[in-house]
This record gives structure tokens, sequence and C-alpha cells, in this order.
């Protein structure tokens, strides 16, 4: 028996994210989304799948996820001698080597953060079917949410891959459960984000609740940087009265944080490409590697496809994310009004790709596990590996912080 098809949304007052312009969106079919105006930035995005769908979704991901964690992703052998590694193999020899902080990053953004949010998503999807759905499950949904962006099993895949490549004239490869398990999380974890529908479940949650009448109009309105809900500001209450999270005009102090972020980034980026992040020692003999080493290495053995990915993924990223940022800063604090809606796709990209520099690092964070062979070769992760770690991390949270709404403001 086929299910109905879904209704259209109601007609909602948005304020864009890129631009902070408010606006009314219309009624949208499933499968259809609404942009922004002045920016076009995305509004509203509805999806064909209900939600029931995704909580078979995200529990085919958490069954995946413990797959992977319990079992072996590959193995390799030279000289009669073999060595396996799973999830928690690189951690480990991390800290065997005194980087407790770079193994702590890796196991928070493939193991921790991935249950965390599953685990939160599945909770909140099975109990948003209850009539009056608790309010606690609005804050749990939001902090799943928040998590995300440090859920970083589809950059992990590209990781082992690099890993797996570099690794295939050294040593002989198996792989492992894991390894199809990671591969197959990662399609399922796509499959949730490009199927779920966040603002119908922000409204399941509030179920009853006005999406936005009786708006008065002389209080200003502000819209919630969480679940998006537009709201009129009182004297007693400037918390949102769906998610209960702060409302801000505009996110508190964003220039001056965002400033000293990348600031101490790119401070960092010295050491992070002048200090050697692998050290490949081979029958007694070897040298210290930096990032760009890496790649020349790479383009030595002709393998120029993994060198492009390596060099976009350590190199181009991270400079694109450091001036991007220093380009929207300088604009605002100027006044800029050139280039708006150029400066406000820039802004959404150097979001997006973030967290794809954490490539080098979790390849690093594998090579070590698995290549421990005594003299005959052993590649040990080096400290500009932990500069680089802190680079991306900055970084993320900069772009985090800093508000494109500012840059739109001085043209009002």
């Amino acid at each position: 028996m086929r299910s109905l098809p879904l209704p259209p949304t109601q007609a909602q007052l948005r304020e864009c994210r890129g631009c902070g312009l408010l606006q009314l969106v219309e009624p949208l079919v499933p499968g259809t989304s609404a942009h922004c105006a002045q920016c076009s930035t995305i509004l509203r995005r509805v999806s064909k799948h209900r939600l029931d769908h995704i909580v078979a979704l995200t529990l085919a991901a958490v069954i995946l996820l413990a797959v992977m964690c319990s079992n072996t992703l590959m193995g390799v052998e030279t000289a009669g001698i073999k060595h396996v590694a799973d999830l928690f193999s690189g951690p480990e020899e991390l800290v065997h080597r005194s980087m407790p902080e770079l193994a702590a990053a890796v196991l928070f953004v493939t193991v921790v953060a991935p249950f965390a949010r599953l685990g939160g998503m599945i909770y909140v999807l099975v109990r948003s079917h209850e009539a009056y759905p608790p309010r606690h499950l609005r804050r749990i949904y939001a902090w799943a949410e928040k998590l995300r962006p440090w859920s970083m099993i589809d950059v992990f895949v590209f990781g082992v891959f690099v890993a797996y490549v570099k690794l295939g004239d050294v040593v002989t490869i198996n792989l492992a459960a894991g390894v199809y398990a990671l591969l197959a999380l990662t399609v399922v974890l796509v499959w949730i984000d490009a199927a779920l529908d966040r603002e119908a479940l922000w409204e399941r949650l509030d179920r009853g609740g006005p999406l936005d009448a009786g708006l008065p109009d002389r209080d200003p309105l502000i819209g919630c940087e969480t679940c998006g809900l537009v709201n009129a500001i009182v004297a007693d209450h400037q918390r949102c009265r769906r998610c209960d999270s702060a409302l801000h005009h505009r996110k508190p102090n964003s220039v001056a944080r965002t400033w000293a972020l990348v600031i101490a980034a790119v401070i960092l980026y010295v050491p992070a490409n002048y200090y050697p992040v692998l050290t490949v020692m081979q029958l007694g003999r070897g040298a210290p590697s930096t990032i760009l080493g890496g790649i020349e290495e790479l383009l030595t053995a002709r393998q120029y496809p993994l060198a492009a990915l390596v060099f976009f993924a350590s190199i181009l990223v991270p400079l694109l994310k450091l001036v991007g940022l220093s380009i929207m800063l300088i604009a605002t604090q100027t006044g800029s009004l050139r280039r708006l809606r150029d400066r406000t796709r820039l802004y959404h990209i150097v979001v997006f790709i973030g967290r794809w520099s954490m490539i080098d690092i979790f390849m690093e964070s594998l090579l070590g596990a698995l290549v421990v062979f005594g003299s005959v070769i052993t590649i040990e992760p080096g400290v500009g590996a932990v500069a680089f770690c802190a680079v991306v991390v900055l970084t993320m949270f900069a772009a985090e912080i800093f508000d494109p709404r500012l840059m739109w403001d001085v043209a009002r």
C-alpha cells in the first residue's frame, strides 16, 4: 500500500542566514526549495522523504558505525610480518608518540561525534511521534545539528583511501570488514543529510505551536540561529520560543573573535608546513617529510590524482579559508559594498570545505598504526601534524563564529 504524498508546507517568515533579509517563504511542495531574493542563500528545502524513512536510515547508520568500530579496517604484511589496524589503532599510536591532543581530535571526529549525533537523532525522531513531544527533544536535536560538521566519517573514508594508495608500493594490503562498513556508512550518512527535512522536524517537535502567527509589528523580529524560527523580541524575553536558544541580532563580537581565531591559525600554519608530518624509515634510512614533501613524493611516483587530492585538502583548502575569512573581515570593517553576493557565496564555500583538510591527519594516523615493522620499514607521525590539525579546528570555529549578515548591514 502506497503512502499518501506529502502536503505542501505552510507559508512562513524567514530571516536569511546569509544576508539577514526578512522575507516570506511561500508554500513549497516536496522536492523544491526557496532561495533568498537578495543573496541566493537557501531559505528552505523541502524533502520528498518522510521523517519515518530517516529513522530507518539513522538506525542503519548506527549499526554500520558499530560494525566499523568493532572490526579491523585493514591489514598489512611485509617480510613475513603482519599488522592490522582498526578505528582505534591510529589514536593509540598517536598517544604512544606523545601526541595525545591529536589522538583526542581523531577519536572525537570519527567515533564520539558520529555516535552522539546519530544517537541523539534516533531518540528525537522516535519520540517526535508523540502527541506532545517533550521540550528537551529540541535541545537534543539542536546539539545533534551542531555536531554535524564535526562528524567526519565522509572525510575519514578519503583518508583511508589515501593511506591505501600510499602503502600499495611498500607492503601487501588486505582490506577487512571494517572498511566495507565504513564505505556503506558513508553512503548512508550522505543519504540522511540529503533526505532529512530539518525544518519539518522542528515543526513536528513544536507540534501545535504557531509558525509565525501573531508576530507584532512594533517589536523587532529576529531569526533564531539554531532552529530558524522568527521571533518577536520583547523586553523580558530574548530566547527563542521554539528551541529556547538565546537570540542575538548578530553573533556577539563576531568580527573580533573571528580575527583572533584567524590570526592564531595563521601563526600555526607556519610550523604546520615547516615541521615534518611524517617520517618514513626503511632499512635504517629515511628522512622526515613535510606536507609539500609528501606531495612531491606522490608526483615522483606518478600518482597524480592522489597528489592533487592531498594538495587540495592540505595546502589549497587551508589557504582558501584563511584568505577568504580575511577578505570578508576586512570588507566588513571597511564597510565595502562591492561584490556582496560573491562574498556571501565565498562564506558558504569556506564553511563547506573547512573539514576536508582532515584527510591528511586521518591518513597519517592510519599509516603510523599500520607500518611498524622495526628496521624493515616504520612510519612515524610528526609534530607538524599537530599544528596542522590545530589550523583545521581553528578555521572551522572561525567560519562558524563569523556572521556574514554583517557584510550586508552596511548596505542598509
